[in-house]
């Protein structure tokens, strides 16, 4: 089974940047639609990011011109790159390919001063 392991999240202030990185244990990226979902304390779960085969992006309207969805070449690494973060991104982050119903552990984003 392929699984999912994201990283690089922390505690950031205001305004800083993170990228945070979803890593495959099998090259599933190529051939996926990849997105990134967020789930903040007392929210449900939403989609932030997606990036299709053909390498088209979409956004969140929360995000549009902050967020960048991107993945390598070889279709095992997605990364989400985090500009001019703000206390509403604390959540933690997932990745995971459209349609499935399985989760990694996330990664935790804090924005606070």
């Amino acid at each position: 089974q392929v699984q999912l392991v994201e990283s690089g999240g922390g505690l950031v202030q205001p305004g800083g940047s993170l990228r945070l990185s979803c890593a495959a244990s099998r090259i599933i990226f190529r051939f996926s639609i990849v997105e990134w979902y967020r789930q903040a304390p007392g929210k449900q779960r939403e989609l932030v990011a997606g990036i299709t085969r053909d390498g088209t992006t979409n956004y969140a309207d929360s995000v549009k011109g902050r967020f960048t969805i991107s993945r390598t070449n070889n279709g095992n690494t997605v990364y989400l790159q985090m500009n001019n973060l703000k206390p509403e991104d604390t959540a933690v982050y997932y990745c995971n390919t459209k349609g499935r119903d399985a989760w990694g552990q996330g990664t935790q984003v804090t924005v606070s001063s």
